[in-house]
C-alpha cells in the first residue's frame, strides 16, 4: 500500500515544441542582422584611414616647421658666436694696441741710448727683455734709409733734393714706425729728398756741347789737311 504526499501532484515531462522553434528563429535573425551590417564595416574603414591621413599629415607638417625653426635657432647661434669671437679678437687688438702706444716714448728712449753707445750693464738687459715682450705681443718697427717714401706708412719731416736719388726718398728716420699686423699705431717720423730740379736737363745740355766741340774739331782738322793737300805738303827748311 503507497502513501501518495499530500500537495504535490505530479505531471508529466511533456516536451515543449515552442522552446525549438524559438531557437531555430532566433539563428536566422542573428544571421540576418550579422549580413546587414558587413556592407557597413568598409565604409567606417575608410573614414578612419582618411583620418588617421589628415592626422599623420598634420604631424609632419608640424615635423617640418620645427626643423625649419631649429635650423634656424642653430644658424642664428653660429652667427652669434662669430661674431662675438670676432668682436673678442678687435677688444684685444685694441687693448694691446693703446698698451703699447703708451710704451713707444720708452722704446724711443731705449733706441736713442743704443745709438750714443749708452745702452750697457743692467739698464741693457731691461731694455732688451721689454723690447722681446713688446715683440712677443706683435709689436713690428719699420722705417729704414733708402727706401721709397709711402705717405701711407711715413710721415715727413724734413724735405730737401738730392742729385742721386730718381724718386722721393727717405734719407733719414728721425723716428721708426710701429705697427700691429697691417695696423700702424705710429707712421715712420722721416727726411726724405726728392730729385733735383734740372737733373734730368744738365746732362743733356752738357751732352750736346761735348758734341758740338767734337764736331768743331774734326772740321778743323779736316780743314788743315785740305790746305796742306793745296800747298803741296809742309814747307822743307
Amino acid at each position: 500500500m503507497t502513501e501518495e504526499t499530500p500537495g504535490f501532484d505530479e505531471k508529466p515531462d511533456v516536451p515543449s515544441g515552442n522552446s525549438g522553434n524559438g531557437s531555430e528563429d532566433a539563428e536566422p535573425q542573428a544571421a540576418g542582422s550579422s549580413a546587414q551590417e558587413e556592407p557597413a564595416a568598409p565604409a567606417g574603414d575608410a573614414a578612419q584611414t582618411a583620418g588617421l591621413t589628415a592626422q599623420l599629415d598634420q604631424a609632419r607638417t608640424a615635423l617640418n616647421e620645427r626643423t625649419a625653426d631649429l635650423q634656424r635657432l642653430q644658424a642664428e647661434f653660429q652667427n652669434y658666436r662669430r661674431r662675438v669671437e670676432r668682436d673678442r679678437i678687435a677688444v684685444r687688438e685694441i687693448a694691446v694696441a693703446n698698451l703699447l702706444t703708451e710704451l713707444l716714448p720708452v722704446l724711443d728712449d731705449i733706441g736713442r741710448a743704443r745709438d750714443h753707445g749708452e745702452l750697457v750693464g743692467g739698464f741693457k738687459s731691461v731694455a732688451e727683455s721689454l723690447e722681446t715682450v713688446a715683440a712677443k705681443m706683435g709689436l713690428q718697427q719699420f722705417g729704414k734709409e733708402g727706401e721709397p717714401f709711402d705717405p701711407t706708412i711715413h710721415e715727413a719731416l724734413m724735405h730737401s733734393y738730392a742729385p742721386d736719388v730718381t724718386e722721393t726718398t727717405c734719407v733719414g728716420i728721425l723716428q721708426p714706425g710701429y705697427k700691429i699686423g697691417d695696423r700702424i699705431i705710429r707712421p715712420a717720423r722721416v727726411a726724405v729728398a726728392e730729385p733735383q730740379p734740372g737733373a734730368q736737363t744738365v746732362p743733356s745740355e752738357e751732352a750736346g756741347a761735348e758734341d758740338a766741340k767734337s764736331e768743331d774739331a774734326q772740321a778743323a782738322a779736316t780743314g788743315e789737311s785740305a790746305d796742306d793737300k793745296e800747298s803741296g805738303g809742309p814747307d822743307e827748311g
